[in-house]
């Protein structure tokens, strides 16, 4: 299943779209941080590509005992909300790859990211394009959740 979310899938359809948004992250236990961050992203374009950490990829990051939902999970949650128009999986632990073959309009990141970090900024820039940091929505982390749970 994991083939379905791969960049083969999405790209020659939103190649002709008007205008594309990407962003990308884990979305491992969805938040309402998450979903207000999604809806905001959505709404700088028409398209809104979510390019997903596989679960290889989450391990490389989070270590060995994430992700706690496995990318099929993570991306059915994530297509079922409004904002969300595709969800494209990726192995290496950044983007990098998937951006420069989507080359979105406006990248996007949460607001914990200056531009200079946010992964593919360079090459978005080049190609005519914004990258904007979005406002962070504080007290709302996945890894806070999963640590406040575990205490109990």
């Amino acid at each position: 299943m994991e083939n379905d979310y791969q960049i083969e899938n999405v790209i020659n359809e939103i190649k002709n779209s008007k205008k594309i948004v990407f962003t990308n992250g884990v979305f491992d236990l969805l938040h309402v941080g998450h979903i207000r961050y999604l809806n905001q992203a959505k709404s700088l374009g028409h398209i809104l590509v979510v390019g997903l950490n596989s679960d290889n990829s989450v391990k490389k990051i989070k270590g060995p005992s994430r992700p706690i939902n496995s990318l099929e999970d993570r991306a059915l949650v994530l297509l079922a909300l409004k904002s969300v128009d595709y969800v494209v999986s990726f192995d290496d632990r950044t983007p990098l790859n998937l951006i420069k073959e989507v080359m979105p309009d406006i990248l996007v990141k949460g607001g914990d990211y200056r531009i200079e970090e946010i992964v593919g900024h360079k090459e978005v820039i080049e190609n005519g394009g914004l990258v904007k940091s979005l406002p962070f929505h504080k007290g709302y982390s996945s890894t806070q959740f999963i640590n406040q749970i575990k205490k109990q």
